[in-house]
């Protein structure tokens, strides 16, 4: 018997969260102290005229979705790992503290949950870390998801790997336009692919199986927040009170979506009431 009025099908399967300015606040520095680092690596590793470039750092930065896309369009080599390792490596991480409303709260949330973010694994599971959340997440699709290097015949077709801890989608597709060389003699680095470009959001929905129209993005960059939803995907804007082009809600905090969002919980709420009226039928029954 099925209680009236009451439906367990849940509005949304899946909550997609981006990391960075959406996890923690801005406040914390870390985004300033990056900017710095990769203004630093571009001035001593690739030698760019140091009047050059902070306006460089930004432009780029807002043309390609991030300055290392960028670089890498204009045709600067670079090794990945090293980029991240410099721009990464030294920021201020001790700023992060552990967050015990944010990590009650999605682990109260029933759907899957995921991290996209267009930082690389190692920073990705430091940040997590220092959050307390690394436990929150059913996977991390990242620079390395993305921006897989060329399948040797020894890789499998797992659609995970360990990281510290934290499930890291792997891209098990040795097909894709980002990982192909146009020229075999002297091969040039492959194009960065990464937020906000709709061919990353879309590798992002097919890696991760989630269906679009039953997905939830959290970001805090008005461009990705546009990107999403032209990929199907609902939307929600982080650290901003005001909605923007493109998204649906606006959280001026991360930890405010219980307040904004109720339906995530009522799936469950749902399903926890009629599993209370199932019981007092059966036990009406018994009685009779």
């Amino acid at each position: 018997m099925a209680a009236s009025g009451i439906s367990n099908k849940a509005k949304y399967e899946c909550l997609l969260f981006d990391m960075d300015d959406t996890l923690y606040p801005m406040s914390s520095g870390l985004n300033l102290a990056c900017r710095k680092n990769i203004e630093d690596y571009m001035l001593h590793h690739l030698q760019i005229e140091e009047s050059e470039v902070p306006k460089m750092c930004l432009d780029l930065y807002k043309e390609y979705g991030t300055t290392m896309a960028g670089l890498r369009a204009l045709g600067y080599e670079f090794d990945n790992d090293e980029f991240h390792a410099f721009v990464h490596g030294r920021l201020p991480y001790e700023t992060l503290k552990p967050d015990p409303v944010l990590r009650n709260l999605l682990l109260s949330m029933p759907q899957r949950k995921i991290i996209f973010t267009n930082a690389d694994k190692a920073h990705a599971a430091q940040v997590l870390s220092r959050l307390g959340l690394e436990d929150c997440f059913e996977g991390i699709i990242c620079f390395e998801t993305l921006n897989p290097p060329p399948k040797s015949e020894s890789d499998d077709d797992n659609n995970f790997v360990e990281c510290d801890g934290n499930a890291v989608f792997s891209n098990s597709s040795s097909e894709t336009e980002n990982t192909k060389f146009t020229n075999t003699k002297h091969p040039k680095p492959a194009p960065i692919l990464c937020k906000p470009s709709l061919e990353a959001i879309e590798a992002a929905i097919q890696i991760a199986n989630i269906e679009p129209d039953k997905t939830v993005f959290f970001e805090d960059s008005i461009r990705n927040i546009a990107a999403g939803k032209a990929a199907g995907l609902h939307t929600v804007m982080v650290g901003n009170s005001m909605l923007v082009p493109g998204a649906d809600y606006a959280l001026n905090s991360i930890h405010n979506i219980k307040g904004v969002l109720p339906e995530i919980w009522e799936a469950e709420e749902g399903e926890q009431m009629e599993a209370v009226i199932q019981s007092s039928v059966v036990e009406t029954v018994v009685l009779a």
